[in-house]
């Protein structure tokens, strides 16, 4: 087990280590973060080098020179101090809302783990105030548009370096304020950067990877979720688990679909509900539960796909020029596009599993395809609306999604007087994927209320005497999962406020606490 992956003390980052798993602690303040001895000494290694060329008088890129277009003007290094403030204030550009607290503190730990690599010439004490502000809680106020994903994340790192020298706006212990005054209050001061030091904060892609990362890790959870609430309205409607029969699946392996239908065979297992019409003369399910493992399993393997993308990308270098021993090497570490493809490809998968849940719940609202459950799922329907208009919603959602599901990826916009000629518009492409997700978790709340009430006419947990259902019990996962939705959220009997209900929905699959009901009673799913 990796120093990174132990529960208990700070979290060493040495540039090279850096798990996703370890991102969420430090995105939730819950977990300490120091650099590690050897990131000191690569750190100090990597700066003996900048100021041997800034005393040589050479120019080099982005230490003796001015940047982008300004890449020949020659720098004379007594200007460097104001070289490097100006290069902050002027690409402190980010518009729109600002980042949440979350992906700010985690771009601050990917930005310091870049660093501590050793290959960006930066002074070790520069990187331990980003690391001491990570630690205090004072965390920079960071506009979301503004990056093409080329040159790094300019502007939202611009942003992040501002409270380093004390310009720009902060948060400290929930409130915005001055960064001067978020760095008194937590007895932090200011740095004054030096040759390199503006360029190595705000080179890199940890506006996008921050940002791709904390979608990724709920969207692989959500996968999950999408498994556990689709099995629970295949239930309702009585489907079948023929379809999920691991023989089938074997015959096309692919991994995802392997783990979802793994997932659906032991939600499943010795269902009454299932079994109760085992012989009846319907001879398959519509697609959207027939084929979960088939759809579930692709968003899934595309999510594992991304993950490997940015377990690298969150221990690489990715400022530029690079400093390695003597040498001082120009290149384009900084382009987005490793993650700007992968980040598209996020979207779509995600989008996917919000579309097959709307088909889901359209066949438990819809009286002509539920297999005997209410028309939208009321007892008294005409005096009660019951979930028709909360399947609207889904619908406009998934709708929504088609549209941020188009490709950021590719467009390019020349930029810099065609310098930056080609760029990725990968933060783009994690700002859609993250609002996506945010979608695709509210349908799957829906399609959960909807689960659970068409459970309650199986279950007979409900004021209908209309509908001559035989009451016949769950498979044990699943009723563990419709016991907890119930705990928190009761049958709708008439109509009230949906969106109270909704809300509430989605704050359970967001959070881990059904998952947890669930495998306590099946064991771990995949």
């Amino acid at each position: 087990m990796s120093p990174n992956h132990q529960k208990t003390g700070p979290l060493l980052i040495d540039g090279f280590n850096l798990h996703l798993e370890d991102l969420e602690p430090v995105a939730d303040s819950q977990r300490e973060v120091k650099l590690s001895e050897q990131a000191l000494k690569q750190l100090a290694a990597s700066r003996a080098t900048v100021e041997k060329i800034l005393a040589g008088g050479q120019p080099v890129y982005g230490i003796t020179t001015g940047f982008g277009k300004f890449k020949d003007i020659y720098i004379d290094p007594a200007d460097s101090k104001t070289l490097q403030k100006n290069l902050i204030l002027s690409h402190a550009a980010g518009v729109g809302a600002y980042l949440d607290t979350r992906v700010s503190r985690t771009m601050m730990i990917l930005r310091a783990n870049a660093l501590a690599k050793g290959f960006s010439g930066i002074r070790p004490s520069v990187v331990q105030l980003l690391i001491d502000c990570l630690n205090a809680g004072v965390h920079p106020l960071i506009p979301e548009k503004g990056s093409l994903g080329a040159s790094g994340d300019l502007a939202p790192l611009a942003h992040l370096t501002l409270l380093l020298i004390g310009h720009g706006k902060a948060e400290y212990q929930g409130k915005k304020m001055a960064a001067t005054e978020a760095l008194a209050k937590a007895n932090l001061k200011p740095v004054e950067l030096e040759a390199k030091e503006g360029l190595a904060l705000t080179n890199g892609t940890q506006a996008m990877a921050a940002i791709g990362a904390l979608t990724l890790l709920k969207a692989e959870r959500l996968a999950k979720m999408a498994d556990i609430i689709g099995a629970m309205s295949l239930e309702a409607q009585l489907g079948s688990a023929k379809a999920f029969d691991e023989r089938i699946h074997k015959a096309r392996p692919m991994p995802g679909q392997l783990a979802s239908a793994a997932n659906l065979r032991l939600l499943l297992k010795d269902s009454g509900l299932v079994e109760s019409h085992t012989d009846c003369p319907m001879v398959q399910d519509a697609y959207s539960l027939r084929c979960m493992p088939q759809v579930h399993g692709a968003s899934r393997q595309a999510f594992e796909h991304i993950r490997s993308i940015l377990e690298i990308e969150i221990n690489s270098a990715t400022d530029n020029p690079l400093v390695f021993g003597e040498d001082v090497l120009s290149g384009g570490n900084f382009h987005g596009q490793p993650l700007a493809l992968p980040f598209d490809y996020m979207s779509i998968a995600l989008a996917e599993l919000a579309n097959i849940s709307e088909r889901r719940t359209e066949r438990l609202v819809n009286s002509a395809l539920s297999n005997g459950l209410p028309a939208f799922l009321t007892e008294f329907g005409g005096l009660n609306s019951g979930f028709m208009i909360a399947h609207y919603t889904a619908a406009a959602l998934v709708s929504e999604n088609k549209s941020l599901a188009h490709p950021a990826s590719v467009d390019s916009i020349p930029t810099s007087a065609n310098q930056e000629d080609h760029v990725s518009m990968g933060t783009i492409g994690s700002r859609k994927a993250r609002d996506i997700l945010g979608n695709t978790t509210k349908v799957l709340a829906i399609e959960l209320l909807c689960a659970a009430q068409g459970l309650d006419f199986r279950l007979k947990n409900t004021s209908d005497t209309s509908h001559e259902i035989e009451t016949i019990s769950p498979g044990p996962g699943l009723q563990a999962a419709y016991d907890f939705v119930r705990s928190k959220i009761a049958h709708l009997a008439e109509d009230r406020e949906i969106h109270i209900d909704m809300d509430a929905a989605e704050e359970i699959v967001a959070g881990g606490e059904l998952l947890k009901a669930v495998e306590t009673s099946l064991g771990p799913l995949q």
